[in-house]
């Protein structure tokens, strides 16, 4: 599930009756700086935040009043600076350059601070009001580092705010800052000859155009996605006039203009950091260091990788069985008694067997659709999210990507497409709308094919655990080492068959290792259960209406005979597994969630049971995933990527099925 906002009231600043202009601000700030907090801060409205980067991979936007004034509030994706490197990146940069917003909000994560402000440099540039949130100033504060925020705020010319965004302090005097916002200081000078060539490009922009300066600036230094914005925006002769100015400038300069540009802002960061930063020799923070360093180690991060995913387990098996046993007993069994007693005839007869059916038969609306959702899923749903939550909150992910790195990249996966792959965990048409920074089509066409393939989002995962808690602990090792092994395999093979390309190098952001907050980690929870059962629901009840309407036309019977021979004679699986496969085609929460039923009816053995987790993890990736496929790949590859997964999945499922049946069967069968 991607980060989505809960709208809380229709806004009507932009009706006829009313002429308030809405100004524009724009959040900004490098990945993991603390934006969505500060977006979720300001609207009251919900996006989800993690202490990772990459959580914000689209825009978000919305309407509401600071101060009594309508405005829009724009959460973007991180950026490091106007000079481009990734899709997301330039997103933001269009949207800044095209939309003109009022005001920049740019948030900067105090231990971060010579990073930010070399992207503070860029807009100060561009003489748009801002204002500097300066965030996690207590962790600064624990490490011994203190930032003067005033003398900040004077050598920049704009408001600096101190905030703790997770705890919402200084929201307040954020949203006053507002209303003072003003453009910076600028004070960085790249010399007579530079400065004389910036002049003469911004001469030949047009009179209209915007960020002349910055603009200029940005051709000096041969930004790759700049040429193609002009060209929209003023046209080719326009843009070959811009190259033939650039060009001159370039050879009256002896030395590399894009090395002097650089060092001169490099300079002006450093001199900034230094005159507004303190530091204390202490020892604090070692532990979070020490963690940090021993989860990506190759040998000891092993451990600790077990560690979350067998507490994980058992918090699902146990837990979420308990709170499954408990809804039962408060809402399906009294609602079946209820439907019983509503059809029932006084010989003890259903008078209208098709409506009984209908609301709480084997294909019931309720039984199959609303109360398989709340009362089988949730439980299950609302434990592994907590559990998730905490782990993203701690900083654990991104670790978790340098652990893995030395295995992804035996499959032709390096650099930026490493963070992808460990976020489809957690929602993979997220991940998937990930990639689009991977610059490489080789690396980005194995990293969005292994996502749909055989990774199971958080949603499955949590309800497979609950599956192989039922029949023990070491069918979850052999179901989730198959699907591994898979992956690796189906890496493999891509890498060889796509030709090769320049790969990415490997730069993965850290974050502090953090404590996270009990509030923060239900409220995430909370609102991802929300946004499960408000998407799931319907779509739960509609494919328990549509199996029902099969059943009782003879269209399911006749299905299941024509796959018979594949689903009973390669899989090893029962008839009514069809049902699970046709369910996963809608959503696959409502196929694991079938899954668990048939296990707990004992219609499934130990082989069956591995063999079905396997096959719906693999098969058919969500819609809302294929779209995403086909954003990033283009129609006829992501569609041709759905129909080779599907493909695959019958294929290897049943060759696990007869491996599973050969090495382990005698005992267990």
């Amino acid at each position: 599930m991607t980060g989505r906002l809960i709208r809380k009231k229709k806004d009507n600043s932009d009706s006829p009756s009313n002429t308030t202009k809405v100004k524009k601000i724009a959040i900004v700030g490098l990945p993991n700086t603390g934006k969505s907090q500060v977006f979720n801060n300001l609207t009251g409205e919900y996006t989800l935040v993690a202490n990772y980067p990459l959580t914000t991979v689209e825009m978000k936007r919305t309407r509401c009043e600071i101060g009594g004034e309508p405005y829009e509030v724009i959460d973007t994706p991180g950026l490091h600076c106007l000079y481009i490197h990734s899709e997301e990146e330039l997103i933001v940069r269009d949207m800044i350059f095209k939309e003109l917003p009022d005001i920049i909000i740019q948030c900067i994560d105090a231990n971060q601070l010579k990073q930010s402000l070399t992207l503070t440099a860029d807009l100060l540039e561009l003489g748009i009001p801002m204002v500097i949130s300066l965030n996690a100033i207590d962790e600064t504060a624990r490490k011994g580092v203190w930032i003067d925020s005033d003398g900040l705020s004077r050598l920049l010319g704009v408001p600096v705010v101190e905030s703790i965004t997770v705890n919402g302090l200084g929201t307040r005097e954020l949203k006053g800052a507002i209303s003072k916002a003003r453009r910076g200081k600028w004070s960085l000078r790249y010399g007579k000859i530079i400065g004389n060539g910036i002049s003469a490009i911004e001469s030949e922009l047009p009179a209209d155009a915007s960020f002349k300066r910055k603009i200029a600036v940005l051709l000096l230094l041969d930004d790759p996605f700049l040429a193609d914005y002009l060209r929209a925006e003023y046209g080719e002769e326009k843009v070959a006039q811009l190259k033939k100015e650039v060009n001159r400038v370039r050879r009256q300069f002896r030395g590399n203009v894009g090395r002097v540009l650089n060092n001169k802002r490099s300079r002006w960061v450093d001199d900034i950091a230094e005159n507004t930063t303190r530091k204390q020799k202490i020892t604090s923070g070692e532990f979070s260091k020490t963690f940090g360093r021993l989860s990506r180690h190759p040998v000891f991060g092993l451990p600790i990788l077990a560690f979350f995913l067998v507490t994980t387990y058992l918090l699902v098996t146990h837990v979420a069985g308990y709170l499954d046993v408990k809804l039962s007993a408060l809402l399906l069994d009294p609602t079946i008694e209820f439907v019983e007693r509503l059809f029932g005839a006084e010989d003890g007869s259903i008078r209208s067997q098709f409506w009984y059916d209908f609301l709480v038969g084997h294909y019931g609306i309720l039984t199959l659709g609303l109360f398989n959702a709340i009362v089988t899923i949730l439980p299950i749903l609302s434990v592994f999210f907590l559990m998730f939550g905490f782990l993203e909150d701690i900083g654990y992910i991104p670790n978790l990507c340098v652990l893995t790195k030395r295995v992804f990249s035996r499959i032709g996966l390096t650099g930026k497409s490493v963070m992808p792959l460990v976020l489809g965990f957690g929602c993979k048409t997220m991940a998937t709308l990930t990639t689009s920074g991977l610059r490489s089509r080789k690396e980005k066409f194995i990293a969005v094919y292994l996502i749909a393939f055989a990774i199971p989002c958080s949603a499955q995962m949590g309800i497979d655990m609950a599956i192989f808690g039922r029949i023990g602990i070491k069918a979850f090792m052999i179901g989730y080492g198959a699907l591994a092994l898979i992956e690796l395999c189906a890496g493999l093979a891509l890498n060889k068959i796509i030709k090769e390309e320049e790969r990415s190098d490997f730069m993965q952001e850290l974050p502090a290792i953090r404590f996270p907050r009990p509030k923060a980690i239900v409220t995430k929870t909370y609102y991802r259960l929300y946004w499960f059962l408000k998407e799931a629901i319907p779509i739960f009840i509609i494919a328990a209406a549509a199996l029902f309407l099969f059943d009782k036309t003879g269209i399911l019977d006749l299905t299941k005979t024509l796959m018979s021979p594949i689903v009973e004679g390669w899989l090893g699986l029962p008839r009514d597994i069809v049902d699970v496969l046709l369910l996963a085609a809608a959503r696959h929460e409502a196929a694991a969630g079938l899954t668990l039923r048939m296990v707990d009816a004992g219609e499934l053995n130990y082989v069956q049971c591995i063999v079905t987790v396997v096959i719906t993890t693999m098969f058919v990736p969500c819609f809302a995933n294929v779209v995403a496929m086909c954003k990033q790949m283009g129609v006829k590859t992501g569609v041709a990527m759905a129909v080779a997964i599907n493909m695959s999945s019958f294929i290897l499922a049943g060759i696990l099925n007869w491996i599973l049946i050969f090495t382990i069967g005698r005992w267990v069968l």
